[in-house]
């Protein structure tokens, strides 16, 4: 039986959900990345980080870093060669601080003052902002992020 996946640890949430190709008909099922494949391209493609620092970073070991990385880029590939979407959802991570949305202008912002309460957006000042929970993969399933319910890997959000 093998091991219990580690939660990996994530800088930020991704503050869209996922890209669409351009000029594409047709409703190919997209391609689901996990959150920790997201970061994985963020800390070494965009940070410019090598694998050992990158897997510092995220709270697991080199082997396990390049082999997430590795999943990521081949979904990249994917996308770009069949012409699919990407949507990001689901996986093992938690958040190095705690991040809000709200509900009114779609703004995300963390909030490093865990002592006090938080009331109003950052950006436009509504009460209507809530603590993001993020999607997070359970033995059901991934567990949807905006909804009481769970996913199969590889299906997205329909309802």
């Amino acid at each position: 039986m093998p091991r219990p996946k580690r939660i990996r640890r994530m800088n930020n949430p991704p503050h869209f959900r996922g890209f669409k190709p351009i000029g594409v008909s047709g409703k190919n099922h997209p391609v689901v990345m996990n959150y920790e494949e997201y970061e994985a391209i963020r800390l070494s493609d965009f940070e410019l980080l090598g694998q050992v620092e990158s897997a510092e970073k995220m709270g697991v070991s080199r082997p396990t870093f390049a082999r997430i990385y590795e999943s990521a880029r081949r979904k990249v590939a994917q996308a770009f060669v069949q012409g699919k979407s990407i949507v990001f959802e689901g996986g093992k991570v938690y958040f190095d601080s705690e991040w809000y949305s709200c509900n009114n202008c779609g703004c995300w912002f963390n909030h490093p003052e865990k002592e006090e309460e938080v009331t109003a957006c950052a950006l436009c000042g509504s009460a209507d902002a809530e603590m993001y929970l993020g999607g997070k993969l359970t033995d059901s399933g991934i567990s949807c992020a905006q909804h009481e319910h769970h996913h199969g890997e590889g299906h997205t959000c329909g309802h």
